[in-house]
């Protein structure tokens, strides 16, 4: 099977499945705990059980161990069993580098010696880590992959982030009605601040 970096993924439409991944995403993110148990009933209905838990794997470099570790225990409420392939990327190093490129496009080589000045094992985990064992996994395609952190990013008010991902988004294959449509599930979960400003800056990724 070709890697997900070296394909070149297309989302033209959501589809219920993606709207609804792309919502748990932002609840993952940021909702508390009742709010995730409640929403993970509803997910199971409508999402595959292999996006759920790649879903759940990726939230830990977006939102951290602690909210991957229990949105994870909320799962197995519902989903006993883990219904992913285990799937790996090797060598991680390469991976991480196609897809890092794949998602900043003309930006990665300013992107990487920024993280390098940062520290260079931010550079390091960045590529291997992030991008190489886990965003270029298999189960979920880069594009759904990159809606998912745009929600994470709205939900916790991670606007550098943001930025760059809705670049990344329709770097990735999605389509400004497919981000439109993204921002639309989430959006009642924002208060009208908050929604505002992440249309604001998605139509001025937008325009450019």
């Amino acid at each position: 099977m070709t890697p997900p970096a070296a394909r070149h993924d297309k989302l033209e439409v959501l589809d219920d499945a993606t709207r609804a991944l792309v919502r748990l995403a932002a609840i993952v993110a940021a909702g508390d705990e009742n709010a995730v148990r409640g929403e993970m009933p509803r997910a199971a209905e409508t999402i595959p059980d292999v996006w759920i838990e790649e879903l759940l794997l990726q939230t830990y470099l977006f939102a951290g161990f602690p909210r991957t570790l229990n949105a994870m225990r909320e799962w197995r409420r519902v989903h006993p069993h883990v219904a992913t392939s285990r799937d790996t990327v090797e060598p991680a190093r390469a991976a991480g580098e196609a897809t890092c490129a794949r998602v900043y496009g003309p930006m990665y080589d300013r992107l990487r010696k920024n993280i390098r000045h940062l520290h260079p094992l931010l550079d390091d985990w960045m590529i291997t880590e992030g991008y190489g064992k886990v965003l270029s996994r298999r189960d979920l395609d880069l594009p759904r992959r990159e809606l998912c952190i745009v929600a994470a990013c709205a939900a916790t008010g991670q606007d550098r982030q943001l930025h760059s991902h809705l670049h990344g988004a329709r770097n990735a294959g999605a389509s400004i009605g497919a981000i439109d449509a993204a921002i639309d599930a989430f959006g009642d979960l924002l208060d009208d601040t908050r929604l505002r400003g992440v249309k604001l800056l998605w139509s001025r990724v937008r325009g450019k």
